[in-house]
Formats: C-alpha cells, sequence, structure tokens
C-alpha cells in the first residue's frame, strides 16, 4: 500500500533527523539521492554520463539547495553543471558554494546544448503560479523538449491537489525524498522515484492499495462455500432504451466470482441471453434472497425507480448507487437524509457531473477534498470517477486509484465498475475496500483491453473490458 503525505507531515517527520544529524547533512543526503536519479537519466538516454550538461533553475528554498548539491555531486562524476538562480541573494548559501568550488557555472539562460533541466525552483510548501521568470524557463524546455527531472514536485502544480494554474513544467522524472504526497498521484510528474532518506512517517488518511492488496482481499471460494455465501449480488439496471446497463452490470458481477447474480428489471430477457447463469425477475421485491443491491445503470429516473430506490435504501443491505440512481437522489432531498442515516454500507459512485449534482457545486480542483466532504455529510462511501479515482470514507479517510490512462472512458465502463464493486459488497468486502479494489481491477482490464491483440494500444469498448475483467483479476494474484 502506498501512502501520501501532506507537506506539514513531512515537516513534521523531518524535525527530528534535522535536530540529530549534522547542520546541511539530511540535504545532502537527498541530493545525493537525487544526483544518482540524474545520472540514471543521463545514462539511459545518451549511454553516458561524464560529458553530459545539465542546468538547474534554482529557486529560493531547500529544493533549490538540494539541486545545487546535487549538481556538485555530479560535477565529481565529469558532468558540465550550469545554474540558473532566480533569486541570487537568495540562494541556498552553503550549496551555492560547493557548486562553484566544484566547478559549476551560474548563468543567466538554460544553455542552448543542455542535455537535461533540474526544476529547483519551487518546494512543497509553494503554492500558485510560477513567477514571471520561472515561468518563461517553464515554457522554454517545454517547447523545446529539454528533458525535466523535478526536485521533490513539478514547480507550478499544486502538491496538494495536482492542479495547475498557469505555466508548470512538465517534468520526465519527479524525485521526492521521505514519502510521496498527493501531487504524485494526483499531477502530472511524469516517472516519480522515491528517496529514502530515514523519515519516519505513521499510516497516512490518503492511500492507495497495489496488486498486493488487492489480491491478499479478493474473494475466493473455500472447500465449504457454496453459491449463497459468496455472496448473492442484485442487479437493478437498464430499461428498455438502456438494456445495454443491465447486460453490462450483470456480465460484471458474473465475472467477478459472485456466487450469483439476481437481476431485476425490464431487460431480463437481453441478460439471460448473455449470461445464462443470471437469475431473473422483473422487481426486486421478488429477487429472493440478495446480499447487496447495484442500483442504477441505465435504470430510469421515473416515479417507479424512485419508490424502488427508496425501497432499496430502506432496507438493511449493502447498496451500490450509480447513474440514473444517483440522479433521482439528488432530486430528493428526503432521500438524501435517507442515505445519511443507514446504517448498512452505501457506496456512491458519481462522475464529475453527477457530483455536482449531489453537492450543490463541481468537484473543483481539490478532488480529495471535494470527496471526503460529501461523504461525511451523507456517511457514505462516494467513489469520485475520474483518471484517478477518489474514494472517500465518511471518517476522511481516503484512497487514490490511478489509471495510467484513459481507456475506461467509454460508455459503458461505470456500469461494469458498478457490477465489480457490487459483487465485493455481496461478498461482504467493507464498502471502502470495495470501491477502491474494483477500481483497481477496473483499470488494469481496461489497460489489458488496450493492449490485446499488441503490439500498441487501440481503443476499447464496455464489452472489451469487461471480457478482460477474469484476466485482471487472475493477474493481480
Amino acid at each position: 500500500m502506498r501512502h501520501y503525505y501532506s507537506a506539514q507531515q513531512i515537516r513534521d517527520a523531518e524535525a527530528p533527523l534535522l535536530a540529530a544529524l549534522p547542520d546541511g547533512a539530511l540535504m545532502r543526503r537527498a541530493a545525493y539521492g537525487l544526483a544518482t536519479v540524474i545520472a540514471g537519466e543521463l545514462s539511459r538516454r545518451a549511454g553516458v554520463v561524464a560529458g553530459r550538461r545539465v542546468c538547474a533553475i534554482v529557486g529560493s528554498g531547500d529544493n533549490g539547495g538540494d539541486a545545487l548539491w546535487a549538481l556538485t555531486f555530479l560535477r565529481r562524476r565529469g558532468v558540465s553543471v550550469t545554474a540558473v538562480l532566480l533569486n541570487p541573494d537568495r540562494a541556498h548559501r552553503d550549496g551555492l558554494t560547493a557548486f562553484r568550488k566544484a566547478g559549476g557555472r551560474v548563468v543567466s539562460a538554460v544553455p542552448s546544448d543542455t542535455d537535461l533541466v533540474v526544476d529547483g525552483v519551487v518546494g512543497i510548501s509553494g503554492n500558485g503560479p510560477l513567477r514571471p521568470g520561472a515561468a518563461e524557463i517553464a515554457e522554454q524546455a517545454n517547447a523545446e523538449g529539454i528533458p525535466v527531472i523535478a526536485v521533490d514536485i513539478p514547480s507550478g502544480v499544486d502538491v496538494h491537489t495536482g492542479a495547475v494554474d498557469g505555466p508548470a513544467f512538465r517534468a520526465a522524472v519527479t524525485v521526492t525524498f521521505g514519502g510521496y504526497k498527493p501531487v504524485h498521484a494526483l499531477g502530472d510528474c511524469g516517472d516519480v522515484r522515491l528517496i529514502d532518506i530515514g523519515l519516519e512517517l505513521p499510516a497516512s488518511t490518503l492511500r492507495e492499495l497495489d496488486a498486493h492488496d488487492v489480491a491478499a482481499a479478493w474473494p475466493i471460494p473455500g472447500p465449504a462455500d457454496d453459491k449463497y455465501t459468496q455472496g448473492v449480488t442484485g442487479v437493478l439496471a437498464g430499461s428498455s432504451t438502456y438494456p445495454g446497463a443491465a447486460v453490462l452490470c450483470s456480465g460484471a458481477a458474473v465475472a467477478a466470482t459472485s456466487g450469483m447474480v439476481r437481476y431485476a428489471g425490464t431487460a431480463a430477457a437481453e441478460v439471460v441471453s448473455h449470461w445464462p447463469e443470471t437469475i431473473t425477475t422483473q422487481t426486486e421485491e421478488a429477487a429472493g434472497r440478495v446480499q447487496a443491491w447495484v442500483i442504477g445503470p441505465g435504470y430510469g429516473t421515473a416515479e417507479r425507480q424512485t419508490r424502488t430506490l427508496r425501497r432499496v435504501l430502506s432496507g438493511g443491505l449493502p447498496v451500490l448507487v450509480d447513474a440514473d440512481a444517483l440522479t433521482i437522489l439528488a432530486e430528493h432531498h428526503d432521500l438524501t437524509e435517507l442515505v445519511a442515516s443507514r446504517a448498512a454500507a452505501t457506496v456512491l459512485t458519481p462522475h464529475a457531473g453527477e457530483f455536482a449534482r449531489l453537492a450543490g457545486a463541481p468537484p473543483g480542483p481539490d478532488r480529495v477534498g471535494a470527496a471526503r466532504s460529501l461523504a461525511a455529510r451523507l456517511r457514505a462511501t462516494v467513489l469520485l470517477k475520474g483518471n484517478v479515482t477518489v474514494i472517500a470514507q465518511p471518517d476522511g479517510t481516503a484512497y487514490l486509484n490511478r489509471a495510467h490512462g484513459s481507456w475506461a472512458a467509454t460508455a459503458g465502463s461505470g456500469d461494469v465498475l458498478a457490477g465489480v464493486i457490487g459483487t465485493l459488497l455481496a461478498a461482504g468486502i467493507p464498502a471502502h475496500k470495495a470501491a477502491a479494489m474494483g477500481a483497481y481491477v477496473h483499470a488494469r482490464a481496461a489497460a489489458a483491453a488496450a493492449a490485446d491483440p499488441g503490439p500498441g494500444k487501440a481503443p476499447i469498448s464496455a464489452s472489451r473490458l469487461l471480457g478482460h475483467l477474469r484476466w485482471a483479476i487472475a493477474e493481480i494474484g
């Protein structure tokens, strides 16, 4: 599991080390790690390190000091090093002294023959847009395609939200120290490398599952299990207008190892024709034993669907509310109050537009904060869809899932995701973990579908994504 830390949490963890170590030792430790990454990139790109040309853009904070010390170490390996000081009077004194003593040159602009730029402009305490001098250099590096290695964060990218407001450095690699920060998942940071500098950090409230976490928690039937003990997923989806939503949602539940899928709705014939193992009825009241409900994909928003949503939410089973059911929820204040009062788990899976209707405002640049706020207000798990999906719990704990691409941004993809998460809820997985696990496998299936058959990648459909779910589940194991 990966943990993400705020700037203040990192500073608090650094304080004991700074007090215990000789002055400047922690910075040099970080800078040595940075220099090692830079040398590796030079070798990978050019085949050699000695003779390459690196220019650091140096701000007035400790990131500028990290960059100067790193170039000092690189100079000892035969690298030609230069530095642009954005504020010469406030450049890190010891770092600049060492840099000059090693043979580094201070220049007024990035030399035209530079092989690589080190962005040491803004650290994790920075905020707001870049100042003009730094902004011009960022635009130059981006326009000329000069590879950039960012120190801690790409300058111009918000450390907490990953948002960009104006020019920003586009990093090929970001080197960070001690612990990951939210920007490393939420922003465009290129390849993120973590340097261990000896910080002792507690578990954080912003996390990301990895393949091991998902595989360890994925429900696997034991010798005493039967179709009921594995979980029975109830699906309320589809309509005469959108029968495909019922097919995709039910098919995802079948593929995600549900012991049984019970479909209740008007698209029963279409569902059975694709998935003959499903049990179908016309209404949820006639569905029989169910251990979790998925309601909303392609379902419609008329009075009949509103009554069904109210009945389902009034029951004591876990419920995943998606698509049309989210629209109904947003239009009926008594239903949002019902969600907030439920004892059983509720998972809401909005995209940005649905979120705006539920919350009364778009999520904005702080998507984690927005999801946390809605989760706390409705006492539900909120899965805010996006290239980086945010899963927030009422207690403020949140999980991130990076898709590493936008292949899943296709019609019907959300119907598949709803079926997967619903199956995990029926199997007894806690709501926040079911949502995070479902998002992880969903993204892996989308990437696999885009790459099948190789080489290269091609656009996919929700049906192709669904067809790769079993592969994605097996692959994490």
